[in-house]
């Protein structure tokens, strides 16, 4: 690996090298390395001028701009952390999420404000309005002068880079805490993956997602061009990506699946591609093997946790033997496997995965409890990041997840991995996706309930479906019902909210 090297100093080295080099567009509107470095400078300049300190944090909730990119690089060149944060978000987890990260400042936009309105924030907060709407002072009066330059910083490797949110699928968000190191342990490996200076990324999924900063960051770092879309929608995609000789991609499963199954895929030009990427939710062998068929260009799947620890990559494209693997881990990540007693299970086994590397969070903010409960030390003194994710490697080394230990469900004393009977009844012609979940149940503790989603057009019989399934599944695992549901419950990066659709059963069936 290079020297460490901040990102901001990246992006002013192409701005030196390459002033006329495109690095953002967004729309109509694009900006050139060298107005963007101008105007992340403005920023660092605006924070300083206001009193904003290094290891300071502020918070941006917004649609993605070409504001909000600069406003990201222009607090990372002042020593400020950054914390954005989802406009979907809960008024209530917004306004724990800004005093949890002590917000000095909130960049926001009409969009996101409208959504926050009963949020409680503290009203001494400086807001500032992205798109120059009523949420703030108007972004293009609060920046420095053209002419302004911030203090020039050394920025300490430890420093804090950002705080991710987790996504409030378990309860409140947590803060994951990454540092300068850290991030620069990813973006420092560009070659491998093509994060050249001609790579063109487009960025379909929100800024607040780890799952987009690691194609941000490289595509930054390696002089490349970054293309935001503010909202996601399946021609819209390929409109931009056939448009802007789209080079790469970061897409979760269920975005990939909206745009295979387009009747137009075939006729856009996506010739431009050099690598597809997926993470954050479970990737279906088939539909990996559809893209592989029908979308030029590699495709690579990651498995990790936003937290760190060891992660895998499967180069689906050089191994299409083992599409239904998350792959092997990464150079310089060890990923093994425990039972419940923190003993490393042997090789063809089941067990919880724990991953270690030199990227790992710091730990989650304000919240040393459940940072202790997340790390796991074995007895070599060796920390490792717990995934609380289940799974077992092949006679290759490739890991196949088989659930998350929360979903796994108990039935009559029988382990049962809902995935296990969710790749089966996703086989079923009429079924588009298909979720399962563990309901109470008096006689077995727990007992496997699908929730469908029917193709479009299919007449789906819950009854049929559900003697389709148990038929082919082994005799622990059989469905005791199927509920049809027009569109599963998922994050804003695309998981599955299991505990949404037990919670709804429940309810309906008068239970708290």
């Amino acid at each position: 690996m290079p020297d460490f090297i901040t990102l901001d100093t990246l992006v002013r080295n192409t701005a030196q090298a390459h002033p006329d080099r495109i690095a953002v567009i967004d729309g109509e509107r694009q900006l050139r390395y060298a107005e963007f470095d101008a105007l992340i400078d403005r920023v660092a300049a605006a924070l300083q001028r206001d009193g904003v300190q290094p290891t300071d944090a502020i918070s941006i909730c917004a649609l993605s701009s070409l504001e909000y990119v600069a406003t990201f690089l222009g607090a990372l060149r002042a020593g400020v952390a950054v914390a954005p944060l989802a406009p979907s978000s809960t008024a209530q987890d917004f306004a724990a999420m800004v005093k949890d990260a002590s917000a000095k400042v909130l960049f926001t936009d009409d969009f996101a404000a409208d959504a926050m309105k009963a949020a409680a924030i503290d009203p001494g907060i400086r807001r500032v309005a992205l798109d120059g709407g009523a949420s703030g002072a108007a972004f293009a009066d609060w920046i420095a002068a053209a002419d302004q330059k911030p203090t020039p910083l050394a920025i300490d490797p430890e420093w804090v880079f950002n705080i991710i949110y987790s996504s409030g699928t378990t309860g409140t968000p947590k803060g994951i805490v990454h540092t300068h190191y850290l991030r620069w342990r990813q973006y420092g490996q560009l070659d491998p993956l093509g994060y050249g200076p001609d790579a063109v990324t487009l960025l379909s999924t929100p800024l607040y997602s780890n799952t987009t900063l690691v194609c941000f960051n490289p595509t930054l770092a390696g002089g490349g061009t970054l293309v935001l879309m503010k909202k996601f929608d399946a021609k819209g995609f390929l409109d931009l990506a056939q448009k802007h000789r789209v080079t790469h991609a970061m897409l979760v499963p269920v975005q990939y699946r909206r745009i295979m199954a387009l009747p137009e895929f075939g006729d856009y030009d996506l010739s431009s591609f050099v690598g597809k990427f997926c993470t954050s939710a479970p990737f279906a062998a088939e539909l990996k093997r559809d893209i592989l068929a029908r979308w030029p260009g590699g495709l690579t799947e990651y498995y990790g946790m936003t937290e760190g620890g060891g992660s895998c990559a499967l180069l689906a494209h050089e191994h299409p033997d083992k599409l239904a693997t998350v792959g092997q881990p990464m150079p310089d990540h060890e990923i093994r496997l425990i039972d419940e007693a923190g003993n490393f299970v042997a090789q063809g086994e089941i067990g919880e995965i724990v991953g270690r590397s030199a990227v790992m969070m710091q730990g989650y903010l304000n919240q040393p409890q459940k940072t202790a409960e997340t790390f796991w030390t074995d007895k070599d003194g060796n920390r490792w990041v717990r995934t609380g994710d289940i799974g077992r490697f092949d006679e290759d080394g490739f890991l196949t997840l088989m659930d998350r230990k929360k979903d796994m469900i108990i039935s009559g004393g029988f382990n049962i991995y809902p995935s296990d009977i969710e790749a089966i009844a996703s086989q079923h012609p009429d079924v588009l996706e298909v979720a399962v979940v563990g309901m109470p149940s008096e006689d077995w503790g727990e007992t496997p309930v699908a929730f469908a989603v029917p193709r479009p057009g299919a007449a789906l019989d819950p009854a049929d479906l559900r003697a389709w399934t148990n038929a082919k599944v082994g005799k622990t695992q059989r469905l005791s019902d199927v509920t049809l549901v027009e569109t599963l419950p998922r994050s804003a990066i695309g998981k599955v909210l299991k505990r949404e659709l037990r919670d709804q059963r429940l309810a309906a069936a008068g239970r708290d």
